[in-house]
């Protein structure tokens, strides 16, 4: 029995022991962390460890957000097409602007002033083109504004041009003549029309297929053909007729209409002639004048006939130079009228004269002018150069020369 005892007391007594030292060693040993929902979340700036990588409920943690990179801006790549401050461009040029990246299809648009009818086109992805309805405004100074900012050019990608501009380039004009011979003969300033043909095969006015819009009246050459608008020609204005060639004939036709529109007669085909000669076009106004040409025979007796619409309507016995101051051989425009002025020159023997009040004056070669001049008879030689007619005879022609009508002496 005593020995049971001793046996029960020693293992209270070891069991005291163990607890003592376990109390010992939980007073002096590091805590151990336990893991917690708060504690599986990382402090700010600081990386999970892979143990946090999970919630306590197991879910996987959201990815951080990524921000996209934006589009790269949109640029204008230079030079346009025509350049900037250009002269001279050609009216049937295109207005070409390329840029950095493709463009959207409902990209805004530049815009020209004065205003042009046409389309802009994107073409190969990153340029923008003008193509004009008909051509460009001859003579004009465009100027060409492309938007930037928040309303600018628009790239595919959303990318906007930052700035716009504005430019500015000088339209030329045309220079072919036979185009110009076709307007004028539209016009009814030369004695032949110009017709184009239809679908059927018949030749129609081309005045009346030209557009009222100035900027679609063509500048080159139309297909077509040249009629003669009389049945009787006379021979010396057939001869100056050649279809491609400029001639005296269309110098006086240009001189005709630069007379009408009160501009200077010096039968060149330059800005102002060009200009309004497509404005006439474009409205359709041809003239009502019948068109009319003077011949000059020298052969005796000398005459002076005027042909007008397709038939002489007038003749008249004159005088033309003498042998030392003949009259010059050829066909020549009117340029210059008085309904009556001084006439001054020197004799053929070294003398001067000085005529005033010489009546119903044309001049059409330098110093020679068919005029009124009172003479003792008509119809041979007796002037120094002119092509003089009794008074009544030169009120008459005056009635029929304005300036351009050709004189031919022959």
């Amino acid at each position: 029995m005593s020995k049971i005892v001793r046996r029960v007391a020693f293992g209270v007594a070891a069991l005291g022991a163990v607890a003592l030292l376990a109390a010992v060693y939980l007073a002096v040993a590091p805590a151990t962390a336990v893991p917690s929902a708060a504690a599986a979340t990382a402090a700010p700036g600081t990386s999970p460890s892979p143990s946090s990588s999970a919630s306590s409920s197991g879910s996987p943690s959201p990815s951080p957000s990524i921000t996209p990179t934006p589009a790269p801006p949109l640029t204008f790549v230079p030079p346009m097409s025509p350049r900037a401050k250009s002269t001279n461009v050609s009216f049937a040029a295109h207005i070409t602007l390329h840029f950095s990246s493709a463009l959207a299809a409902d990209t805004p648009l530049p815009r020209l002033k004065p205003a042009v009818p046409g389309v802009w086109k994107i073409v190969d992805h990153t340029a923008l083109v003008f193509v004009a309805q008909g051509h460009l405004p001859i003579y004009t100074r465009l100027y060409l504004t492309v938007p930037g900012g928040s309303r600018g050019v628009l790239a595919a990608d959303g990318a906007r041009l930052a700035k716009g501009f504005t430019v500015s380039f000088t339209v030329g004009g045309p220079s072919s003549l036979p185009r110009l011979r076709q307007l004028l003969a539209e016009l009814n300033y030369l004695p032949v029309r110009f017709m184009v043909p239809t679908s059927g095969g018949r030749y129609v006015s081309a005045l009346g297929r030209e557009s009222h819009q100035l900027d679609l009246v063509p500048l080159k050459p139309r297909s077509g053909r040249f009629f003669w608008r009389y049945h009787h020609i006379p021979s010396g204005l057939n001869a100056l007729w050649r279809s491609g060639v400029s001639t005296v004939m269309l110098k006086g036709a240009i001189m005709e209409f630069e007379s009408d529109h009160k501009m200077a007669t010096d039968g060149v085909a330059g800005r102002a002639v060009w200009t309004a000669v497509l404005k006439a076009a474009a409205k359709h106004l041809m003239t009502r004048r019948p068109y009319r040409y003077l011949e000059v025979s020298t052969a005796v007796p000398e005459t002076l006939r005027v042909w007008s619409n397709g038939r002489i309507i007038y003749t008249s016995a004159c005088n033309t130079g003498i042998a030392s101051r003949p009259t010059a051989r050829g066909t020549f425009p009117v340029y210059a009228r008085y309904l009556s002025t001084t006439m001054s020159g020197t004799n053929p023997d070294g003398s001067h004269y000085s005529d005033p009040g010489v009546p119903y004056v044309a001049y059409f070669n330098g110093g020679d002018a068919v005029h009124g001049f009172i003479r003792g008879s008509y119809g041979w030689p007796q002037s120094l150069g002119c092509v003089e007619l009794p008074y009544g005879a030169a009120a008459v022609v005056y009635r029929y020369d304005p300036i351009g009508t050709l004189v031919a002496v022959s």
